[in-house]
């Protein structure tokens, strides 16, 4: 059954009103290249079940784990979730949640989120987290606009290192308001060279990625030192892999100023993209530039223990000259998802998985060295590595693609120095079967 809303006399009478002869006059500001002339060329509709046959054949053309043996990361991971977090996650409290406006009613999602940043700010080293941002890439722009409120300066250093498609959004985020973002350059063992930041104090921020996109760690404690010689400049820290810091020392222990990053390894389905989580921690004493909201505790009048939105500095909240951003809402859902699955594997658990994921990669670095690769940069990594190997790889590659083995990420695209050069990616799901046998392809 179709809904239309209005008759062809009501619409001719609203275009009458408003003096436009047709509805294809309340679009003729677009320019005609933008438009699509002609209608869409859609198939006949289809039964039920035809839908059906159609879309299991759509989707048997994707590459996805378990069916395909995939060797990849850069900024999405593939991880075992518990099924506890799977089935917590249906329950209808959670599941149709919306934003907790009325805390006397929604106490139950509001202490989800509460314990949410508690586990964050753990994680991460840090003393305060928000109740989420949409993604990583948004997460890392927004910090980088608060570094520019506190500092009021207009120029931020960004490592080239950080992920590409991060790099991207930060752009757009910037260079709109007229800020200046200065890119760093990397050393030959594959992190950040911040030797060229002689004079600090006109940056509003130094952005690192750690692990870096490269997969390789940066040394946070020495960049910390470095960057915090001039006091105002704030100190950055964005992450794609946060179960990284289940094994490394947290950005918080080494003075980062803001921690922020992609959460989606914490008990999110990669599901092709999408939805994302942003993780945001920083110092208490930042908390009001912070951007989102923050969920906090206090006491009813009856001195009973409660939870409410404490900060909400956004435009429909406060006037718009003093909201921290645009953010409209938190990933709820996705937030509670990686509380669910903090709390299932707690501090013990986290440090298991991480060191699980960093044996495997360093099995799969070593014997891809042994087939024959060359490994270009030599700092430590977490999960994920970069190979250099001969330019028919590349033929080998698309067999390997027929035979449902993904064989890393050519990163000419991203770098165009770093022809043949490829990033590989080992999880807890990769069994040792799944890499011994590409190491032997590689080999052959």
């Amino acid at each position: 059954m179709r809904y239309l809303p209005h008759t062809e006399e009501e619409i001719r009478e609203m275009l009458r009103v408003i003096g436009a002869k047709s509805l294809d006059d309340l679009f003729k500001t677009i320019p005609d290249d933008c438009r699509r002339p002609q209608e869409l060329n859609l198939p006949d509709p289809l039964t039920e079940w035809e839908l059906n046959t159609h879309m299991d054949a759509l989707s048997a053309r994707m590459h996805v784990p378990p069916e395909v043996k995939v060797f990849l990361g850069a900024g999405s991971y593939h991880h075992y979730i518990p099924e506890a977090v799977k089935q917590l996650l249906l329950r209808s409290e959670f599941y149709t949640a919306y934003t907790p406006y009325q805390p006397e009613i929604s106490q139950g999602t509001l202490q989800a989120i509460y314990e949410y940043q508690t586990l964050v700010t753990r994680l991460l080293g840090m003393e305060v987290a928000n109740a989420s941002m949409y993604d990583g890439a948004s997460a890392l722009a927004e910090a980088l606009l608060m570094a520019i409120r506190i500092t009021r300066r207009k120029r931020v250093a960004v490592s080239s290192l950080i992920h590409p498609n991060y790099r991207r959004v930060i752009e757009t985020y910037l260079e709109a308001p007229g800020y200046e973002i200065t890119y760093l350059p990397a050393l030959e063992d594959g992190t950040s060279d911040l030797s060229g930041l002689a004079s600090l104090e006109e940056y509003a921020a130094v952005a690192i990625q750690s692990p870096n996109f490269y997969g390789c760690i940066e040394d946070l404690k020495a960049s910390g030192k470095k960057i915090h010689r001039d006091p105002k400049t704030l100190f950055i820290v964005s992450f794609t892999e946060p179960l990284a810091y289940g094994l490394l020392v947290p950005p918080g222990a080494y003075g980062a100023d803001i921690v922020c990053g992609e959460g989606q390894s914490l008990g999110i389905p990669q599901s092709f993209g999408g939805p994302g989580l942003g993780m945001f921690a920083t110092k208490m004493k930042y908390v009001r530039s912070m951007p989102g909201r923050l969920v906090g505790q206090t006491v009813d009048k009856d001195g009973k223990r409660g939870f409410v939105l404490t900060l909400s500095t956004r435009e429909q909240h406060i006037r718009r000259e003093r909201a921290t951003s645009n953010i409209c809402s938190n990933e709820g859902l996705c937030a509670l998802a990686s509380a669910m699955y903090m709390a299932c594997l707690g501090k013990s658990g986290i440090h298991e998985l991480a060191q699980l994921n960093h044996d495997k990669a360093e099995y799969l670095k070593r014997g891809l060295r042994e087939a024959g690769a060359e490994i270009p940069f030599s700092a430590p990594i977490f999960n994920e590595f970069v190979a250099k190997l001969p330019p028919s790889f590349k033929e080998k590659r698309e067999k390997l693609l027929r035979e449902k083995i993904v064989a890393g990420l050519p990163l000419e695209p991203y770098y165009p120095e770093l022809a043949d050069h490829y990033l590989f990616c080992a999880t807890e799901t990769v069994r040792k079967e799944d890499m011994d046998a590409l190491i032997k392809e590689v080999r052959s």
